[in-house]
């Protein structure tokens, strides 16, 4: 597929692409260059205080796996709702957007 580099150094990414990636307005890519080649990778963004918490939870599981009784979960937004409610220990209730 062959885009145009347009004023303000704007492309539209082709219809195909977005649907194939299942993209939406709003969503963030990394622009990154890999020998010559410009590349778009789709990313999540969270905050650094969300990331500490998986990072808690998932560490207190490894250790006491037995004190789980929750998951394996079937969706990422299910395992994340997890987190984010009142079960889980190390949650404060804090609301994120999933996509």
């Amino acid at each position: 597929m062959i885009v145009e580099l347009r004023k303000k150094s704007q492309i539209t990414i082709p219809k195909e692409v977005i649907f194939e990636l299942n993209l939406q307005e709003g969503d963030h890519l990394e622009v990154s260059i890999r020998e010559g080649v410009i590349c778009l990778e789709p990313v999540a963004i969270y905050s650094k205080a969300y990331v500490d918490k998986l990072e808690s939870t998932v560490m207190m599981i490894n250790e006491k796996p037995k004190d789980y009784t929750e998951g394996p979960f079937s969706t990422v937004k299910d395992a994340i709702k997890y987190l984010e409610s009142e079960d889980n220990p190390k949650s404060k209730n804090k609301k994120t957007n999933i996509k």
